[in-house]
């Protein structure tokens, strides 16, 4: 099997298991709609309180949904014993991985990414710093869900890893999200905030190479 056709099969089944599970996989989107929803709430209507916290306020609500579904990245593929044939495949499995992590993605962040500048709006976000933001967020949430992957494929041999899966992976947001909020609060400022975006690409291009390699390795080492 080539590799293009291994990726179309292995896209068409994730996003087939996806359109199944539909309900599960509107969780990080809704969850995030509700973060940004009540924090106008709890903390009024001021416009400049809520322009001065709204950058901050959408990047630690994309990040916390996007762990909403990371326990079950690969735990259902171990259950049904699809990981076994992916392991047992001709097409090199870091190959598949990478796929299924552009799936998740494409499910739990694009959505969101999209919805950026609707939720801006409701946080009365600066119209001058949606393209800051819009940058950093599609920078970073790649980056999150590579990151989360690795992090998911290590603990996925054990059961109700839900909450060290987050006390693993948290760490490793950090610096996303300090990267990309930080992004956003230098152009508020005036002050130049290119070199964030440049460092949450550099850290994309790295995690792109090796973040499926990584997690195949741990995938592998949860099957022996």
């Amino acid at each position: 099997m080539s590799l293009a056709r291994a990726a179309r099969a292995q896209l068409e089944r994730d996003l087939r298991m996806v359109w199944r599970r539909r309900g599960d996989a509107l969780q990080p989107v809704l969850f995030a709609l509700m973060v940004v929803t009540l924090f106008p709430l709890a903390l009024g209507g001021e416009p400049q309180l809520l322009g001065r916290i709204a950058p901050g306020v959408l990047w630690v609500a994309v990040l916390l949904s996007g762990l909403l579904n990371l326990d079950s990245l690969f735990r259902g593929d171990l259950e049904d014993g699809s990981l076994e044939q992916m392991l047992l495949s001709p097409v090199p499995l870091a190959w598949l991985v990478g796929f299924r992590i552009g799936v998740h993605w494409c499910v739990s962040a694009l959505p969101l990414l999209v919805a950026t500048p609707l939720l801006g709006e409701m946080l009365q976000l600066p119209r001058s710093l949606l393209g800051p933001l819009m940058l950093s967020l599609a920078l970073g949430t790649p980056l999150l869900s590579l990151v989360g992957a690795v992090v998911a494929a290590l603990t996925v041999g054990i059961r109700r890893s839900g909450m060290l899966l987050a006390v693993l992976a948290l760490p490793l947001f950090v610096p996303v999200l300090v990267f990309g909020a930080g992004a956003v609060a230098a152009a508020a400022q005036g002050l130049p905030y290119a070199g964030a975006l440049y460092l949450l690409a550099a850290g994309l291009v790295i995690s792109a190479v090796l973040a499926p390699l990584a997690a195949a390795a741990a995938l592998r080492i949860a099957l022996t």
